[in-house]
């Protein structure tokens, strides 16, 4: 007779939906059940691009619901989302203003304009917190806020990320988890805690952030009110928060000198220390010290990643009244690059951050760069993945160097794990055999947070090993 423990939920939200995955260990292996999705998005509000997080807290709720129609009854949830987006509180408890998204307009200009009045030059920024440049980290976003209109800051007495607001809205204790909170750039990469001197230096409230916890504690369990609508009661639980934290978990690498690659909307690739690197080259090269789970470091480059390809085939599709599959399109690639087609642009270029069109973005930067200009659905498909993969390459060089470690394997977790042309053409770029899967890196890891706490697994290297005879991992080989 099988071995069942007992099952959790994964609340895990992207940029464009979410998904509640009940997670199982079964003889020691990992199941996963997907049980309920929902849309995601940003839409406009006062002149911003903000998220409906009241829509996303319901969806939240109506999932926990579904999950007991589904017939099962989790014991503990977790839920993650994408980092520095926070929400507002007053001291009633009542949200002020919008939870505003991170692909918003208001930050331009506020690093020129620290550095410019001499608050704050960004080596100093990166050598107290070893987070990336990034025009909307949160530190940005409050900054920006101020200069906008301060009454929301100065009446607020609660800041929380988004998933430390789901987690209020369902239990009703408010927290700061580390892994996303140290994407605000406001967190010592030294002691894992906020830096009040910046935060003075900045003009932002002390008195809105909450202290730090770390993945694996726990909340409690549901309001009341709330446990009576689904009809139980789980214990919610801090797990790594920021999506990439949780899909960091989730990397069954084989030895510690693997890349990791977060391959969803944003491309995510670095490696997990136990020590952070702030040096100047390191601010230079633009890779971050994110918080991990136990205190580690997740090391690593942003990329532009998969929201490149998901805007060609939103508006390919809107072209011709049906979007391509992602199978059409790297079929469509394939069949570009047999017919000699190459061209390549800077994924990480700002023009792809949040342009009108990412077709006109395309053809516009290769013909800057004096490149054939993409004209079919493969020419573009080929045109994002082999760029992709140029930036991977030069990732794994800068790591290489800033590391001063000889890397074995690239390990590649998240949906884009899926794309074998992208894979392929990543191992090749890298000169680096390629390991990819599982796809559901990002669920997946949240669960192990969970599993772990509740003593399923011992640790988190025994949960990485489940991961490697639970799910099947391809192999790509470079040429």
């Amino acid at each position: 007779m099988s071995e069942r423990g007992a099952c959790h939920l994964a609340v895990d939200i992207g940029a464009s939906s979410g998904r509640h995955i009940v997670g199982q260990v079964v003889d020691g292996r990992m199941e996963l059940t997907e049980v309920y999705r929902f849309e995601n998005g940003l839409t406009h509000q006062d002149g911003h691009l903000c998220w409906d997080i009241d829509a996303l807290a319901e969806s939240v709720i109506a999932g926990l619901a579904a999950a007991r129609e589904r017939g099962f009854e989790p014991t503990t949830v977790g839920i993650d989302t994408w980092a520095v987006d926070y929400v507002l509180l007053d001291g009633q408890d009542r949200r002020l203003g919008p939870c505003v998204g991170y692909r918003d307009a208001r930050t331009d200009g506020v690093r020129d304009e620290l550095e410019c009045t001499g608050v704050l030059g960004f080596d100093e920024h990166y050598a107290r917190t070893g987070i990336q440049y990034q025009p909307f980290n949160t530190a940005y976003q409050l900054c920006a806020q101020a200069r906008e209109d301060r009454s929301a800051l100065d009446a607020a007495e609660t800041l929380l990320m988004v998933p430390d607001y789901l987690a209020w809205v369902l239990t009703g204790v408010k927290a700061q988890e580390y892994t996303n909170a140290s994407t605000t750039a406001l967190v010592s990469a030294q002691t894992c805690d906020w830096d009040d001197e910046l935060i003075e230096r900045l003009g932002l409230p002390r008195r809105i952030f909450q202290d730090i916890r770390m993945p694996g504690e726990s909340l409690g369990h549901l309001r009341p009110e709330l446990a009576e609508r689904i009809g139980y009661d789980p214990e919610v639980l801090l797990v790594a928060s920021h999506d990439t934290g949780s899909a960091w978990l989730a990397v069954p690498a084989r030895d510690e000198r693997a890349v990791y690659l977060s391959s969803g909307t944003w491309s995510l690739m670095g490696t997990e220390l136990r020590a952070p690197v702030c040096t100047a080259a390191s601010a230079q090269a633009n890779f971050t010290n994110e918080g991990g789970y136990e205190r580690r470091y997740r090391y690593l480059k942003n990329i532009m990643g998969l929201w490149m390809i998901q805007n060609v085939r939103r508006e390919l599709g809107a072209q011709t009244g049906a979007a391509p599959s992602w199978g059409e399109l790297v079929e469509a690639a394939e069949e570009a690059r047999a017919a000699g087609f190459r061209a390549v642009v800077d994924a990480d270029d700002p023009a792809f951050l949040a342009p009108e069109s990412m077709l006109v973005a395309l053809r516009e930067q290769c013909a800057r760069g004096g490149q054939p200009v993409p004209e079919t659905m493969g020419e573009y498909a080929l045109c994002v993945y082999d760029s992709l993969a140029d930036d991977y390459a030069r990732a794994v060089a800068q790591l290489r160097e800033l590391t001063d470690v000889d890397y074995s394997s690239i390990n590649i977790v998240g949906g884009g794990s899926a794309n074998g042309y992208l894979n392929q053409a990543c191992a090749d770029a890298c000169g680096l055999p390629v390991y990819a899967g599982p796809t559901e890196g990002t669920a997946l890891g949240n669960l192990m947070v969970q599993w772990i706490a509740s003593g399923e697994f011992a640790s988190l290297e025994e949960a990485r090993a489940a991961i490697r005879h639970s799910f099947d991992i391809q192999e790509y080989l470079h040429s």
